[in-house]
């Protein structure tokens, strides 16, 4: 039996909020149908913060934690989607991944989908846990490799490479009527 003994420093602290949980007092998990309302918040939410002078204030404001249970609500029987979920269980990140979707890049077969953790919670190995989540669902459905998509100017992008991508190419896409570059980075073995 694991018993955790915290100073009365950082239990103070810890109420109050000025500091967090640790990584290995996170749990992650699949994702089931009542996560949808949690992932929604902070999918939202996520974009809200990392995408702020990326992506123009109105499209941001306008995204809407309804639509997005909506798309989750599709997306979560497949099986696919991992969450984070801290030790009251509300839902701080989450992440998913498939079969690579574009078919552009040769010798590529799997892709990491979406990855995103609530400010409070980034910079304490959640994200390392979530993707090894993804991958090891990739490798169970036989896929190799992986590819993500991030936003240029996403500072994201050292966490890839921290995690041993490659940058592998550069695709254009608009988003809310603004032309944008997504950097592709690359795991050749997964």
């Amino acid at each position: 039996m694991k018993v955790a003994c915290y100073s009365y420093k950082f239990l103070t602290l810890l109420l109050l909020g000025l500091t967090s949980m640790k990584e290995d007092e996170m749990k992650i998990r699949k994702a089931i149908i009542e996560d949808t309302s949690g992932i929604s918040r902070v999918h939202v939410d996520a974009w809200r913060t990392t995408y702020k002078n990326l992506i123009p204030d109105s499209f941001l404001d306008q995204l809407s934690y309804e639509e997005r249970e909506q798309m989750w609500k599709v997306n979560i029987p497949n099986g696919n989607v991992y969450v984070a979920e801290n030790t009251k269980g509300k839902i701080v990140g989450f992440a998913c991944g498939g079969k690579e979707r574009s078919g552009e890049f040769a010798g590529y077969d799997g892709e990491l989908y979406a990855i995103y953790i609530l400010e409070k919670y980034q910079g304490q190995g959640i994200g390392r846990k979530l993707t090894e989540a993804v991958k090891h669902h990739l490798r169970e459905i036989g896929l190799t490799s992986m590819v993500i998509l991030v936003l240029e100017g996403n500072k994201a992008y050292q966490f890839y490479e921290a995690l041993g991508g490659k940058k592998i190419g550069i695709l254009e896409d608009t988003i809310a009527d603004k032309v944008v570059n997504e950097l592709v980075y690359g795991w050749a073995e997964i």
